[in-house]
């Protein structure tokens, strides 16, 4: 197999790697000036905006018991949930037939373009995740045809990824 051709790095800045080296982001500094949705808390740590990432966005996502989002997928990004505290149900599918659970320790991938729908297990805890995505652009695609098999209800789990199915969009 061929060696991928990589372009070679960028010489170091002036002051060298001093301001454009490693970036320790602390829990405490999180950004909260994230579009914010009821049921959610989402705080970003690293962006473009924060750090200047380009290729990665990760951050925090605090999901209020029993919150559903509706069935959508993330067009060509890859996704990685990491679960602090609480409980996860995924389901996906065509029909979101498939499902999976996972809990703290536990790692979950969202491969581009599956249709899922994403669930806080517990009716009583919250559910608290490390999210990470492939891209620092924000994409969701509703997919109103795809009946939940659990019916988003209550509160619903929607962030700048994850639109309301009857929200507008600017």
């Amino acid at each position: 197999m061929a060696e991928a051709s990589h372009p070679p790095p960028p010489p170091p800045p002036a002051d060298g790697w001093k301001t454009a080296g490693v970036q320790v982001i602390p829990s405490d500094q999180l950004d909260g000036n994230t579009p914010q949705t009821p049921g959610m808390t989402r705080q970003a740590a690293v962006n473009f905006a924060r750090t200047g990432a380009q290729k990665l966005w990760a951050g925090t996502v605090h999901i209020h018991p029993d919150a559903k989002t509706g069935a959508h997928h993330h067009g060509h990004l890859e996704s990685v949930i990491y679960v602090l505290k609480g409980r996860a149900r995924m389901r996906w599918g065509e029909r979101l037939e498939f499902t999976a659970e996972a809990g703290p320790g536990d790692f979950i991938y969202v491969p581009p373009y599956v249709p899922h729908q994403e669930i806080n297990a517990l009716a009583d805890e919250k559910l608290e995740c490390v999210l990470m995505r492939s891209d620092s652009e924000a994409i969701a695609v509703n997919l109103p045809d795809v009946e939940p098999v659990e019916k988003p209800e209550t509160v619903h789990w929607v962030d700048p990824t994850h639109p309301h199915p009857h929200g507008h969009s600017h």
